[in-house]
């Protein structure tokens, strides 16, 4: 096992170098002058000498490899620089957002459980009845509707036609993170309900279903002790899926409702052209993301016997 963790490591750490230099690049590419961004929002106007005085203080007056050398080298020491904007230490900040962040993923996965196992299971031991079909017609209305559309929806509903939620959230409390969750949950579990009944109609059709009904066993105990726990890879594969989405999709989520996490941020560090906040957010995101994956893959190993004897008979 020790060998496996070890082989995977290595394999992605080229990966986290590529995402560093690519958003790097991409970033010092867009066209966009920080400098400019910054003197603009004064409302002032400067010398061109004071401008490239500024550049030369935040070294963007350098080589583009220099620039990221520079970086990754303070990367690596655990610098990640000061923020353009704020004056603040980035990885500070990004360590006081993270966590708010974090309760918002972990309440939307769990929500996104909750809704769309239980469907998905209905849906395939209730296939092509009335039932089913409500679900598959829900699922492709909710995967349909963007993010910030349900989000809007959700706070005219809940929060100014029925003020049973806050509008915008004040703090990190369960009251303020339920709509933010339920917002991310309801694209997720439409998506997830569909591969969960998949995954369950795939069981079901499988020759020891049949033999089991065959001896007499109850479908409910073959359901949930045979069918549902050979699925839980699936779901498992659902679930580190999710991880991936909701990094991405919770910067629109948090704006729309003023959730304080490192999705809103990061926005505001785009709209400002703050280089070592996006840059940050970039990284840090990949790396959870990475380890996220990792983390699975070592769970299908001591989940699964086939790739334990797979990997030894390689």
């Amino acid at each position: 096992m020790g060998k496996y963790i070890l082989k995977r490591v290595l394999m992605l750490l080229p990966i986290l170098f590529g995402i560093t230099f690519l958003s790097f690049a991409m970033m010092r590419l867009a066209g966009s002058d920080v400098v400019m961004q910054q003197m603009d929002t004064t409302g002032m106007a400067f010398s061109q000498e004071v401008l490239d005085a500024r550049r030369a203080e935040l070294g963007l007056d350098q080589p583009f490899l220099v620039q990221y050398i520079s970086w990754l080298g303070d990367f690596l020491t655990g610098h990640l620089g000061v923020s353009y904007v704020s004056g603040e230490d980035v990885f500070a900040s990004f360590i006081s957002k993270l966590p708010a962040t974090l309760l918002l993923t972990v309440v939307s996965i769990v929500l996104t459980v909750l809704i769309s196992v239980p469907l998905g299971i209905l849906a395939a031991v209730r296939k092509n009845r009335w039932s089913d079909r409500l679900i598959r017609v829900c699922s492709f209305a909710g995967n349909s509707l963007p993010n910030f559309f349900v989000a809007l929806l959700f706070m005219y509903l809940f929060s100014i036609r029925f003020p049973i939620f806050p509008v915008i959230a004040g703090g990190t409390d369960l009251k303020s993170v339920a709509l933010p969750a339920l917002t991310l949950s309801v694209a997720m579990s439409s998506r997830y309900v569909r591969q969960v009944r998949a995954a369950v109609l795939d069981e079901l059709n499988k020759e020891y279903v049949q033999a089991a009904r065959a001896r007499g066993i109850r479908f409910s105990v073959t359901l949930w002790k045979s069918v549902f726990r050979s699925c839980l890879m699936t779901i498992l594969t659902l679930l580190a899926l999710s991880i991936g989405s909701l990094l991405g999709g919770t910067a629109i989520v948090e704006s729309v409702f003023m959730w304080d996490g490192v999705g809103k941020m990061a926005v505001d560090a785009i709209n400002m052209r703050d280089y070592p906040v996006i840059q940050a957010y970039v990284v840090w995101m990949a790396i959870i993301y990475v380890l996220v994956n990792l983390l699975t893959d070592i769970i299908y190993r001591l989940l699964d016997p086939r790739i334990r004897l797979g990997g030894k008979e390689a």
